[in-house]
């Protein structure tokens, strides 16, 4: 049996997220196709062994929403991290990790509705839409909501 840290001395999982912002400044959300409740999230991802942030980044938007046509008009000014219910971090990454730590970008896409393709490679999504940046900590899952409400704080400028 593989030993698992205790929850407080796991490490956090590095990953990436991406705040698309459209032509109408509207933002791309995204409900979870594995839960039942409501948790509409950004494209987010883990960022491999031996590649950078904005590498991951454009990998995890072609694999999570099946395009990488956006621009990058901001950066989160630090890693921001979460943690995850005890419960579900035992059962994700097999225990590894106590939730993530994330650099995050703001990005302008520069496609068209057409382009998103949530089927892309692995579905993680079931629907989207395109939803005022200020709603999203309402329509997260609780245990990321402090975070989403760092994101709006940090980037609202790009759409006031």
């Amino acid at each position: 049996m593989s030993h698992v840290l205790p929850f407080e001395e796991r490490p956090y999982r590095r990953g990436v997220g991406a705040v698309l912002f459209n032509k109408e400044g509207l933002v791309f959300g995204a409900q979870r196709i594995d839960t039942k409740q409501a948790a509409w999230q950004f494209p987010q991802g883990g960022i491999d062994d031996n590649e950078r942030p904005k590498e991951a980044l454009r990998r995890e938007l072609k694999e999570e929403i099946g395009t990488d046509k956006a621009e990058i008009i901001g950066k989160s000014r630090e890693w921001l991290s979460y943690d995850l219910p005890p419960e579900i971090a035992d059962k994700v990454w097999k225990g590894r990790y106590r939730g993530q730590t994330q650099r995050w970008f703001a990005l302008r896409f520069t496609g068209s509705d057409a382009d998103i393709d949530l089927e892309a490679t692995h579905a993680e999504f079931s629907t989207w839409q395109w939803l005022p940046f200020i709603q999203m900590p309402d329509l997260i899952v609780p245990f990321k909501r402090p975070l989403y409400l760092q994101l709006v704080d940090e980037f609202r400028h790009l759409v006031e």
